[in-house]
């Protein structure tokens, strides 16, 4: 039992390192899209989520890649990079249908009950993949899910709080609609 145990968590770990570079990569994109956006005088956030706009509604699928700052993207980077190692380790069809669905229902919900103004960052994607590792441990439990689940837990649990309306400028609709978003992943995968 202690060496299935044990093998189960080798395997785990092994997994994850073959993971970073895979999110290396994502994070590698989101920074060069940020340069450009820096160098284009933060022009493409206009393709960002107006809620309520034809246009912002077309614009779902590149609110996740945009930012507002550095500052913005490093604070998105950390948490995305650890989460995005972790939902790979299901497997990259897993990661992109899970990543999908995310992107889709939390721009879908800023959209619809979003405050005015323009919706950008990987938030919604970060506050998925949080809800959905933890869930995912209760709907699949085994050695990998619940320590996935515990790692998350421990490091990224102050995500809750995001949850909650802080600063005007910060697009909670998007962390509450992300954070949804991840639960019905689990339930429809």
């Amino acid at each position: 039992m202690l060496d299935n145990f044990l093998s189960q968590l080798l395997n785990l770990f092994n997994s994850l390192e073959l993971n970073v570079y895979g999110a290396l990569e994502i994070i590698a994109v989101l920074w060069l899209i940020q340069i450009l956006n820096y160098l284009l005088a933060y022009r493409l956030n206009f393709f960002g989520i107006t809620p309520r706009t034809l246009f912002g509604l077309i614009c779902i699928p590149f609110a996740p890649f945009l930012h507002g700052s550095f500052t913005h993207l490093f604070f998105n980077t950390i948490p995305l990079f650890a989460l995005s190692c972790f939902l790979l380790i299901s497997g990259t069809d897993n990661f992109i249908h899970v990543t999908l669905i995310i992107a889709g229902l939390s721009g879908l919900g800023t959209w619809l009950l979003g405050r005015p103004g323009i919706h950008i960052g990987a938030s919604s994607i970060v506050m998925g993949y949080f809800s959905y590792l933890l869930v995912d441990a209760y709907k699949h439990p085994s050695v990998e899910t619940w320590v996935l689940a515990g790692f998350c837990f421990y490091y990224f649990g102050s995500l809750i709080l995001s949850l909650f309306p802080e600063e005007e400028r910060v697009s909670w609709e998007g962390h509450v609609f992300g954070f949804a978003a991840g639960l019905v992943a689990v339930y429809l995968l």
